[in-house]
């Protein structure tokens, strides 16, 4: 398994370096086989108004999957403690759904795609242009999968919403948690 910390606001000492490879180890140990690299992030905010100020971001590749998880408190330790704590309990969801699939296999279908021409244009009249304020830019793979998949898989990353293409209707969706709990799912209509 590749390690890789990184700190933000922060110098990543040898004892940090040490109690972050040690607590990640324990946790990741029963997941040796699925996890192939380990990215971990720390830092500190320097906003005097904010009580929890470190933080500690661990992203887990495991078999093609990204599981990742962040925690902040008032101890850079304490946050290392409650995210290894957590990364563990979502490798074990992951272990036993994954688990589960491979007692009850899946069988896979191929779908034929119509051929359909190449339009000259893709954007017609249109002129292509970036916002002016652009902070980030991300590209990542997106595979198809259905709602039920992308709700695992948003459980997964710890984040408030996934985008995926929707195996059924191949649109670009958006899943979301609700405040009010459930989720959500934003499709795209055609315009009138």
């Amino acid at each position: 398994m590749k390690l890789l910390i990184q700190g933000n606001n922060i110098e990543v000492t040898d004892s940090i370096h040490n109690y972050v490879e040690e607590k990640l180890e324990k946790a990741v140990k029963h997941f040796q086989n699925l996890a192939s690299k380990v990215d971990v992030h720390l830092s500190v905010a320097r906003n005097a108004r904010i009580s929890n100020k470190h933080k500690a971001e661990v992203t887990v590749y495991a078999n093609g999957t990204v599981i990742r998880a962040q925690e902040n408190s008032e101890s850079l330790y304490a946050s290392i403690d409650l995210v290894s704590d957590k990364i563990t309990r979502q490798l074990r969801k992951y272990k036993e759904r994954n688990l589960d699939k491979k007692i009850h296999p899946v069988e896979k279908t191929v779908e034929a795609i119509e051929d359909k021409p190449v339009e000259d244009s893709l954007i017609g009249d249109r002129h292509a242009e970036l916002p002016e304020e652009v902070v980030r830019m991300k590209y990542f793979a997106m595979e198809s999968m259905t709602i039920d998949e992308a709700k695992e898989q948003l459980q997964l990353v710890d984040h408030d919403f996934y985008m995926f293409r929707n195996k059924e209707t191949n649109e670009i969706n958006v899943i979301y948690i609700r405040n009010h709990g459930g989720f959500g799912v934003i499709q795209p209509r055609a315009s009138k």
